[in-house]
């Protein structure tokens, strides 16, 4: 059973999850200098999380890497492309450990019994509403789209009560969905939010959070194009769920 973690705990392990692809590489020394914390507050995260210590957290990682990659056929992988698979196997699987099943369970009731759902997403994330939207339809649903920023803050400011909106958004900061959230916030308007950060401004105002993970860095680091994959994983599991309750119903 996990315990509550310290502020420093949590913070130790959001570096672990940060740095997951070279932990297993990692003595206790070493991860205590890179991530500026005691051995001491690493054997308790550890033990807080399940594990008898950090040298059993890293045999853990290696074990489900052996399960979820299997490289045999690839002796000879160059190493940027194994870097990369792994770097997306990480967020999927992560994503979806993540993933809380009430929380699902929560957004289900609420698209079922909306008059309305209302989308709103921006940049790349306008993808994965695109698909969301025709899904929705073609279960019957009544719902709809918007990206234009003005359109989407005077939208925000017209719903009703029998409504509810979904909002994406990688990072959770951008500005007109920021103030669309706070309308719907102010107006008492059901919201869900799909996104890959747990502290942004509009986790503040939306009603329920499914959250992924969002490994660091991007190989396309002189531009904003950041991989959506964590919120296609959410995407498809509230779909994938939506769509078979409405069946069994």
């Amino acid at each position: 059973m996990e315990h509550k973690l310290s502020d420093t705990e949590q913070y130790l392990w959001d570096f672990i999850e940060s740095h997951i692809l070279e932990i297993p590489n990692y003595s206790i020394v070493k991860l205590s200098e890179q991530a500026n914390v005691s051995t001491a507050t690493i054997v308790r995260t550890m033990k807080k999380k399940g594990y008898e210590g950090f040298t059993a957290f890293k045999h853990h990682l290696k074990e489900q890497e052996n399960k979820n990659i299997n490289f045999s056929s690839l002796d000879k992988v160059d190493k940027g492309i194994r870097r990369a698979i792994l770097k997306n196997e990480q967020e999927v699987v992560r994503t979806i450990n993540m993933m809380e099943i009430g929380n699902i369970e929560d957004a289900i009731q609420k698209i079922k019994f909306a008059e309305r759902v209302i989308i709103f997403a921006r940049g790349f994330s306008e993808m994965i509403g695109q698909e969301m939207m025709v899904k929705f339809q073609l279960t019957g649903k009544n719902c709809q789209m918007h990206t234009d920023p003005e359109i989407i803050k005077n939208i925000s400011r017209k719903l009703n009560k029998r409504d509810i909106v979904i909002f994406i958004s990688l990072n959770g900061e951008t500005k007109e969905l920021v103030v669309a959230a706070k309308n719907c916030y102010d107006a008492e308007i059901g919201s869900i939010l799909l996104t890959a950060n747990n502290s942004s401004s509009l986790m503040n105002y939306c009603e329920i959070a499914l959250v992924g993970f969002k490994s660091e860095g991007s190989y396309f680091p002189d531009y904003e194009v950041r991989s959506r994959l964590p919120l296609q994983i959410i995407a498809r599991i509230l779909l994938d769920s939506y769509a078979l309750r409405v069946t069994d119903n």
